[in-house]
């Protein structure tokens, strides 16, 4: 008996080890009768992932991306995150991968990203629930809305911030941006005053959430990634009680804010209602405050594009004072012609999202090439933007390659617009872009109006992959006389003369 059961499992051991084998070879029998692209595949699982994340200028596609474009062209192979990847820095290519979002390609980012904000994160979902969830933000951030209450709402965060900046004083230009669009998301989203305790308190657990995520996801005790776990707890907690403080009101529940709007308009799920919140949070504070500094600190180095917005918004100013009128319109915002010219060249310059994590569903070919079911995908967007075939000169910081040729006061360049996806493409285009455009074109008009700036001492944006400036952009601010302070608290009214309390 017992020699039979041995013989037996002898047997299943032979049979299991000669399907392993069969799969094995059967797999690399099918990649070598693929046309892969070229490149390296690194070490065994970690790959190139550490070479591909080191910290590189931002306003260059780092050593990694310049060595392997010249080595094996635009598309090549390798290994990051753990899979093997195809690397697009083809704008062809890109441009393709996310027009069939869905059909031949699919989200997917590392599994720790999930982990830290939550599986009904935006970023990460697929399928139909990401589009009903995009649906939601969409509705919310309609067009109405932006022209009427996100508007003023805008006006009044920026004012608050820029009515803190003493004369002759050095201020950290990438915090006050993190501290302007913080404020207005947290009111924008939950009707958080901007000083409050639980609104400061919120803040420093959501600084703490920030740092995981943009670490490496090692889960122990001591690591920014635990303790980034921990603060998301923290949050989350936060928000259930708000919530729970919206349903006791039943039919009180009022749409100024979106978890009042989501609680009233949809059937999400609580767990799916605070990941939703959270993921906005967080996609709404950072990219649109890397964005106003790499502004900042792209418009300090070109004074002439710094005249040429002044002398825009002096006379949107002009025109507001002889209406009496003391608010910012839509209006004004459409006559920002040149502004939006600096707010895309600040966004192809800088880069906020670098490049997106995508994995092929079926096998694709393109241009010869073979892009295996099931491998990952990195469309690379920065690479695009910097592409001296595509832009010309593209490392220097020139608005006016956005104006249409013959036309100085047109932003809409259609040769450029083709190759240009900040805010990505296809049915996952950032659904806050219109919002973010917003808010970057209003804090530089309250800026160029009220401020002359410099950097305080030398500070530049770091790709981590995520940008960053290392000493937060200390610059020193000088107040115009062209519209005083007093001006512009009349026009954000109370709120701004409260920001001392700040």
């Amino acid at each position: 008996m017992c020699e039979n059961m041995g013989l037996e499992l002898i047997l299943f051991l032979v049979c299991l080890s000669l399907i392993i084998l069969n799969l094995f070879f059967s797999k690399r029998n099918k990649q070598n009768s693929l046309n892969l692209p070229p490149g390296n595949m690194g070490w065994p699982f970690l790959g190139e992932t550490i070479a591909y994340l080191k910290p590189y200028a931002a306003t260059t596609v780092g050593k990694y991306m310049e060595e392997h474009i010249s080595r094996y062209g635009k598309i090549y192979k390798s290994h990051l995150f753990g899979e093997p990847t195809i690397v697009s820095a083809d704008a062809g290519l890109n441009r393709f991968i996310l027009q069939n979002e869905g059909r031949l390609f699919e989200c997917s980012y590392p599994r720790s990203i999930g982990g830290i904000l939550g599986k009904w994160s935006m970023l990460v979902l697929v399928g139909e629930m990401h589009k009903d969830m995009r649906i939601i933000s969409l509705n919310f951030l309609s067009n109405a809305r932006l022209k009427s209450h996100l508007l003023r709402e805008v006006e009044k965060h920026t004012l608050l911030v820029l009515s803190s900046w003493m004369d002759n004083s050095i201020v950290f230009a990438q915090d006050e941006a993190k501290k302007f669009t913080f404020n207005l998301m947290a009111e924008h989203i939950m009707s958080l005053e901007p000083g409050k305790p639980e609104t400061e308190q919120l803040k420093k657990e959501y600084i703490t959430f920030m740092k995981g995520v943009v670490s490496a996801p090692l889960n122990f005790p001591g690591t920014a990634y635990r303790k980034a776990l921990q603060s998301r707890s923290t949050i989350l907690k936060f928000i259930e009680r708000k919530m729970e403080e919206r349903v006791k009101k039943k039919g009180e529940l009022e749409e100024n804010d979106l978890l009042g709007w989501v609680l009233k308009n949809s059937n999400l799920s609580k767990e799916q209602i605070l990941d939703l919140v959270l993921s906005l949070l967080f996609a709404g504070h950072e990219t649109s405050s890397v964005a106003i500094a790499l502004a900042i600190y792209f418009l300090q180095g070109c004074p002439t594009a710094v005249q040429q917005l002044r002398e825009e918004h002096l006379e949107i100013a002009k025109g507001k004072r002889e209406s009496g009128e003391t608010e910012l319109s839509w209006d004004d915002y459409k006559k920002m012609e040149f502004t939006q010219c600096v707010i895309s060249e600040t966004l192809r310059l800088g880069n906020v999202v670098r490049f997106l994590h995508r994995k092929a569903l079926k096998d694709v070919r393109y241009k010869g090439y073979d892009i295996p079911c099931g491998w990952k995908v990195l469309p690379v967007i920065a690479a695009v933007h910097l592409d001296p075939s595509l832009f010309d000169q593209p490392w220097h910081f020139n608005p006016w390659r956005w104006q249409v040729q013959g036309n100085n006061r047109g932003c809409s360049n259609p040769i450029s617009n083709n190759y240009f996806m900040p805010f990505g493409g296809g049915p996952r285009l950032c659904a806050g872009s219109e919002l973010a455009k917003l808010e970057m074109a209003l804090f530089i008009h309250h800026l160029v109006l009220n401020f002359s700036w410099a950097l305080a001492e030398p500070d530049g944006a770091l790709a981590f992959p995520f940008v960053d400036f290392p000493k937060g952009l200390p610059i020193t601010v000088q107040r115009n006389r062209s519209l005083s302070l007093s001006e512009a608290e009349e026009r954000g009214g109370p709120h701004v003369r409260k920001s001392e309390n700040l």
